[in-house]
């Protein structure tokens, strides 16, 4: 009987779908971005996924995230760990914690890559400067109400915030998921031949750009 990543192996071959198993990938956030690519990552056969994240699920997040209404109340990550190990047996770290500088140095070590997936200016730049530091590889994906990009650190810029509340924008389910398709796509292209592909799409016109580098 066919294993659980079949399809990903017919795919990818079995050679690819053992590297990505033995990846040490952390990821920044469990909001929108961040929950639908842990799953995914998991389902293309990701085993060793560090999560760092310090918020609840609200109501509000049910509608573009992974979590459903019974989760409401539950903290993200332990959400997402029971979740993921129901759904593809992978039992990730969940980090609990706000990243701060002291934790930063703690928990995005030891890691092949990681992903900022964050929603704040602040945050994204802790990501960054841990990572500029340490020569850690690193990919920021981000969304404005309909455009998404997918940048690795060598090319990217920190954004502004968008305002007081950085949750209460214009925001579709589908860029989302288009968003974190061509992310899981990029991540694993990098694990797999080392490609740093940048990409930027809009949902309008269901547009999807490479980025030349800076």
């Amino acid at each position: 009987m066919p294993g659980k990543f079949h399809h990903e192996q017919l795919y990818r071959g079995p050679q690819a779908l053992a590297r990505l198993a033995t990846a040490g990938v952390t990821l920044c956030g469990a909001g929108a971005l961040g929950s639908h690519l842990a799953d995914n990552l998991v389902r293309q056969g990701l085993a060793s996924l560090r999560v760092i994240d310090c918020d609840r699920v609200e109501e509000h997040n049910v509608s573009t995230q992974l979590y459903a209404e019974t989760d409401v109340g539950g903290w993200k990550v332990q959400v997402l760990r029971n979740r993921l190990f129901r759904a593809a047996g992978v039992e990730i770290d969940a980090v609990n914690k706000e990243l701060s500088e002291r934790s930063a140095r703690t928990h995005l070590r030891e890691s092949d890559v990681v992903i900022d997936a964050f929603d704040n200016s602040a945050s994204r730049r802790l990501v960054q400067e841990y990572c500029r530091s340490t020569a850690m590889p690193c990919l920021h994906v981000g969304l404005n109400t309909d455009y998404a990009e997918i940048i690795w650190d060598e090319a990217y810029r920190v954004p502004d915030d968008r305002g007081a509340d950085v949750c209460d924008y214009p925001l579709a389910r589908n860029l989302v998921l288009l968003a974190v398709a061509v992310a899981s796509e990029a991540l694993v292209q990098f694990l797999l031949d080392g490609k740093r592909g940048n990409w930027s799409l809009t949902l309008r016109d269901l547009s999807i750009r490479a980025l030349e580098a800076a």
